[in-house]
């Protein structure tokens, strides 16, 4: 099952282009605005220039004339030739009095600015600011030509240009982004093989292999990627094949073992019931009292032999070639069951025919079902344990495989029973022994109780017969 978390990397990066384009326009709209204002401050202050040529050459003239009746200021042509939407023109005496004044009028078919956008304009372009140019006759300033823009007119072009751009943003960016998220999904293509290779790697293929790619830095990584699958592949093989060789030693270890505990401990223990049966006999004829004693070796003696015998068992099971691998586990149920006198109750489901089965995948499949039941039985605390076991059959003559499957009702959440199931030897030693195989393995732990084991081994194809159910 996959499970990928984190938002998509085309749209994440998408995302991130998209705040740039708009950081971009912001940038931009932010400069014209600025060198629209520019623009308007060289425009007036050359209209105040002009105004003021205008009127000293007006007084220049007054006073060659010698005419104190012509008019003063006449600002008539200035304004017919400059004169713009908004646009302001006066003349100020050295009192400030205003002694004459043109505006031209606000365009009617412009859309009124935004508070905040007014607010923010004014703040920062301050539109309402004048030119002033002094007016000088026979070196003496006689008053001020002033030009000024009306700032409700300059805030609305503001706005008006800036709404352009707007537009063009809200055109543009999509068209932008969709371009952006197709460039990027084609050339991330090629992680989907990534990934779908490394999911294949992380359920046991290692046979996965990525092919060259364009990109220089996907291919570097498709080539580190098969070297590395190449190596877990080599040393998953060393490492199954020294596992073989480890368990062949353990087991051989368990046989020298069961030989020696069967020949000089089992000897041992019939000598001592022996003696105490020679002694009990004397007991009756001489010491009548000692018959409790005598009584009590021989039933510490039967019991020992009895706890060998369990241990014999585990130690050195049937011979797993002998009689297969399904009449052993049908011996071992009903050795635990017998042992155990019903609780707790073990069961065994069969389905299909396990008698050509290899010796390696039999005898470890045994040990695998022994390890489980004793964890389960002695750790857990099941009081119901059942064990299925199923030959597939392949289709179209591929190999087959078996799938164990073993459920008990027992408590997970015992501390000791975490201690031999979660972390212990046990299902380390299975583990090993199932990837020795080949196969997989699964281990569930309900709740509130109750624990699940699967293991599934392949088998070569021919191994299995036509499938035959049987339970016990």
């Amino acid at each position: 099952m996959r499970n990928w978390s984190g938002s998509d990397l085309k749209l994440r990066l998408t995302l991130r282009v998209a705040a740039a384009a708009t950081l971009c326009f912001a940038v931009i709209s932010g400069y014209f605005l600025f060198d629209s204002d520019r623009a308007v401050r060289a425009r007036i202050a050359a209209v105040a220039d002009i105004a003021a040529r205008t009127l000293e050459l007006q007084q220049n003239k007054i006073q060659w004339l010698n005419n104190p009746h012509t008019e003063f200021p006449d600002l008539d042509s200035v304004a017919a030739s400059v004169m713009a939407p908004g646009l302001c023109l006066a003349f100020r005496s050295n009192g400030g009095e205003i002694s004459q004044r043109f505006c031209g009028g606000a365009q009617t078919d412009t859309a009124a600015p935004p508070l905040a956008f007014a607010a923010l304009y004014r703040r920062l372009f301050d539109p309402g600011r004048e030119a002033v140019r002094p007016v000088m006759a026979r070196g003496h300033a006689i008053g001020e030509a002033v030009v000024w823009v009306d700032p409700a007119v300059l805030t609305a072009e503001a706005w008006h240009d800036a709404g352009r751009l707007m537009a063009v943003l809200m055109i543009a960016l999509p068209l932008l982004c969709a371009l952006v998220y197709a460039a990027l999904a084609r050339a991330l293509r090629p992680t989907l093989l990534i990934r779908d290779g490394l999911e294949r790697i992380a359920a046991g293929d290692l046979a996965a292999r990525l092919p060259p790619f364009d990109l220089a830095e996907l291919s570097a990584i498709g080539d580190v990627f098969n070297q590395l699958a190449e190596r877990l592949a080599a040393a998953l093989s060393d490492r199954n094949a020294l596992t073989q060789k480890l368990i062949v030693v353990q087991d051989e270890e368990r046989r020298h073992l069961a030989r020696e505990l069967h020949d000089e401990f089992g000897q041992s223990l019939a000598a001592i019931r022996a003696l105490a049966a020679s002694a009990r006999l004397t007991a009756i004829q001489d010491c009548p009292p000692l018959l409790a004693e005598c009584d009590g070796i021989a039933r510490t003696a039967t019991d020992m032999m009895e706890t060998l015998r369990g241990a014999l068992f585990r130690l050195r099971p049937p011979d797993v070639d002998e009689l297969g691998l399904a009449a052993s586990l049908e011996g071992l149920i009903a050795g635990w069951n017998g042992r155990s006198r019903g609780q707790p109750r073990f069961e065994i489901v069969l389905s299909g025919s396990f008698a050509r089965l290899p010796a390696s995948v039999s005898a470890n499949l045994y040990r695998i079902v022994q390890e489980a039941l004793t964890n389960a039985a002695k750790h857990a605390g099941a009081t119901r344990v059942v064990l299925r076991l199923e030959m597939r059959e392949a289709p179209s003559g591929g190999d087959s495989e078996i799938a164990l499957a073993i459920d008990d009702d027992g408590r997970p959440g015992n501390p000791q029973s975490d201690l031999q199931v979660t972390s212990g030897m046990g299902l380390l030693g299975m583990r090993e022994r199932v990837a020795a195989l080949g196969g997989r393995l699964s281990f569930e732990a309900g709740q509130p109780h109750g624990a699940s084991l699967r293991v599934v081994v392949p088998v070569a194809a021919g191994a299995g017969a036509a499938p035959v159910e049987r339970a016990a």
